[in-house]
C-alpha cells in the first residue's frame, strides 16, 4: 500500500458541531492505536489529524515485546509480523573495511516474563501505522486528515475544539478529548498543561548535537546487518544505517558536532553519507523521507487536565535511544482505552480516569530515564527495555488481598503473563475487550461477574495458587483467595456481581 494512498476525509461526517463521544487528536501510533480500542469498544470516537495523511518516515522503528502484545490483543499481529522481520547484527566498518561485530542488544532468555516475545521486532513507523489505520477502518473508526486544532474550550459536560482546514474553521464537541499530537501538542498546551524537560535548565535538551534522520535506497551495503561507521576524529560524528525490514529502504542517522546547521534534505543525506563510508554520493539512489532533530527528553505536569488527557509523545518526548518513544505510547492507548469505555458505558465512575495518570506517568518517568542512559552510553538495551516486567504494583486499581506471600511472585499490578496449561493458552483467554476472571488450583469457586470471561487451570509455577481478576489491558487488577471478597473491587471498575 502506498502512503498517498491512505488520504481520506471521511464521506457522511459533517465536520462542523459534531459531537463525539471521544476526539483523539492525532493520527501517528498512540492515536490509531487507541482509536481502535474505542472502536472495538463500541465507544463513538473521532481520530483528527493535522496532516494531509499519514506522517512519513521511519522514525520509531523498533516495537518491544510488550508493544508486540498489545498489538497481538489490537488484532494486528499477523500484519505486523509479515510486516517486518528481527534486528540484524551490527557490522563496525572502519577505512571501508569491516572490523567486527556487535550485537545491539542484550540477548533475552527463553521464556523471560512469560511471553511469546523475546526480541524487539522491526517495523518502520510508517509502516506501523498504516497497519492499525487499516484495523480502525475495519472496525467502523474514523479518521479524518487535514485538521488543525487552533482552541479547546471546556465545561461541566464535554469539550469544543476548534481547528482549521482548507475548507475553513470548525468545532467539533466531545466529552473527553485526547491529546496524541506528539510533542509541540497544541492540545496539551490548550489544556494548559506545562512540560518539563530534563536537565538543571528544563530545556530537556538530552544532548547538543543534532541528529539527521532518513530513509532512503544504497546500493553497496548488504542488508544482514546494522551497518555502524564510527567517528573518524576529524570532527564528523558517528553514522549508523539500519536495513528497514520489509521494505528496500535503509534508515541513515547521522550525528553532527553542536552548532551544526543540518542539510536535511535528499543531497544531505547524499553528502554525510559519501563522507563517512566507503560509498559514493550516487550510492544513495533515493531519499524517500528526512528529517533533523536534537534528542530531548520531557515530561508533562499532569498527564488530565479535567476532560483532556495527554497520552503519548503529547505527554512525554524521548530520545529515540532505546526504542522507549513510541512503545511506551503505545502502551498508554492500552491503559486508557479501557477506562474510557467504561465510564462512557456508564458502568464506572468517572474517578478511574484519575488512575490513568497515577499508572502512566511514574512508568513515563521511568523509560525517559532509562532512554535518557542510553543515549548517553550508560545503560544497556536489555530487559528493561523489552518493557515486560512493567507493572502498577502501587496504583489504587492493585488490590492484592493475599498474605503470607513468597519475595518473588506475581501480585496485584504486575502485568499477567503468558502460559500454556492444560491445553490453554492463556494469552488466548486474555486477548480482547473483556476482563478475565483466572483461579489457579483449588480454590473457592469464585462468583459470576456478568461480561468477564472466566478460566480455570492448576497451579502453575507462574501464577501459584490463587484467584486473578485480569484487567483488559492485560494486568492483574484484584489477587486473592477467595472470590467471594470481589464486589468491592468490582464496583469500583465497573463490573457487577451476579
Amino acid at each position: 500500500m502506498e502512503l498517498n494512498s491512505v488520504k481520506e476525509s471521511v464521506a457522511g461526517t459533517p465536520m462542523n458541531g459534531v459531537d463525539v463521544d471521544v476526539l483523539v487528536v492525532g493520527a501517528g501510533p498512540t492515536g490509531l492505536a487507541l482509536g481502535v480500542d474505542l472502536a472495538r469498544r463500541g465507544v463513538d470516537a473521532l481520530v483528527l489529524e493535522r496532516g494531509e495523511g499519514l506522517a512519513p518516515g521511519s522514525r520509531g522503528k523498533g516495537l518491544q515485546p510488550r508493544t508486540m502484545e498489545v498489538l497481538d490483543d489490537l488484532g494486528v499481529l499477523e500484519e505486523i509480523r509479515a510486516a517486518g522481520g528481527d534486528y540484524p547484527v551490527g557490522m563496525i566498518w572502519q577505512d571501508g573495511k569491516q572490523a567486527g561485530e556487535r550485537a545491539m542488544f542484550d540477548p533475552a532468555e527463553d521464556g523471560e516474563e512469560g511471553s511469546a516475545f523475546t526480541e524487539p521486532w522491526m517495523v518502520p513507523q510508517w509502516r506501523t501505522q498504516e497497519i492499525l489505520h487499516a484495523r480502525l477502518a475495519g472496525l467502523g473508526g474514523r479518521v479524518v486528515f487535514g485538521r488543525e486544532v487552533t482552541a479547546l474550550h471546556q465545561d461541566e459536560d464535554g469539550v469544543s475544539v476548534r481547528f482549521t482546514s482548507a475548507d475553513g474553521a470548525g468545532t467539533v464537541r466531545a466529552r473527553y478529548v485526547v491529546a496524541a499530537d506528539g510533542g509541540r501538542s497544541a492540545v496539551r498546551r490548550g489544556a494548559g498543561i506545562a512540560m518539563t524537560g530534563a536537565g538543571a535548565d528544563g530545556s530537556g535538551v538530552v544532548a547538543p548535537e543534532p541528529i539527521l534522520v532518513g530513509d532512503a535506497r544504497i546500493g553497496g551495503l548488504d542488508r544482514d546487518h546494522w551497518h555502524l561507521f564510527p567517528p573518524r576524529g576529524d570532527g564528523d560524528g558517528f553514522m549508523a544505517i539500519c536495513p528497514l525490514a520489509g521494505t528496500e529502504y535503509f534508515q541513515v542517522v547521522a550525528g553532527f558536532p553542536a552548532g551544526t546547521t543540518v542539510d536535511a534534505s535528499a543531497d544531505g543525506v547524499r553528502e554525510v553519507v559519501a563522507a563517512r563510508s566507503h560509498l559514493a554520493a550516487d550510492s544513495v539512489t533515493e531519499v524517500r523521507w528526512v528529517s533533523d532533530f536534537r534528542p530531548r527528553a520531557a515530561l508533562a505536569d499532569r498527564f488530565r487536565a479535567g476532560r483532556v488527557l495527554l497520552a503519548g509523545d503529547a505527554a512525554h518526548i524521548h530520545s529515540p535511544a532505546g526504542g522507549q518513544g513510541l512503545n511506551t505510547s503505545v502502551q498508554d492507548a492500552c491503559n486508557l482505552g479501557w477506562k474510557l469505555g467504561a465510564v462512557l458505558g456508564g458502568e464506572a465512575p468517572a474517578s478511574l480516569l484519575d488512575t490513568y495518570e497515577e499508572e502512566r506517568r511514574p512508568v513515563a518517568a521511568e523509560m525517559l530515564g532509562l532512554s535518557t542512559k542510553i543515549h548517553r552510553g550508560e545503560a544497556r538495551r536489555g530487559r528493561q527495555t523489552r518493557q515486560l516486567g512493567l507493572g502498577y504494583r502501587g496504583s489504587s486499581l492493585a488490590a492484592e488481598t493475599r498474605t503470607d506471600l513468597p519475595d518473588e511472585g506475581l501480585r496485584a499490578g504486575d502485568r499477567a503473563p503468558d502460559a500454556a496449561v492444560d491445553g490453554v493458552r492463556l494469552f488466548d483467554v486474555f486477548r480482547g475487550p473483556h476482563w478475565t476472571l483466572l483461579t489457579a488450583g483449588p480454590v473457592t469457586r469464585p462468583p459470576v461477574l456478568p461480561g468477564v470471561r472466566t478460566a480455570r487451570i492448576r497451579s502453575h509455577e507462574r501464577y501459584g495458587t490463587g484467584v486473578f481478576l485480569v484487567r483488559p489491558d492485560g494486568y492483574v487488577g484484584w489477587a486473592g483467595t477467595d472470590a467471594r471478597d470481589l464486589g468491592e473491587y468490582a464496583a469500583r471498575v465497573g463490573l457487577s456481581v451476579g
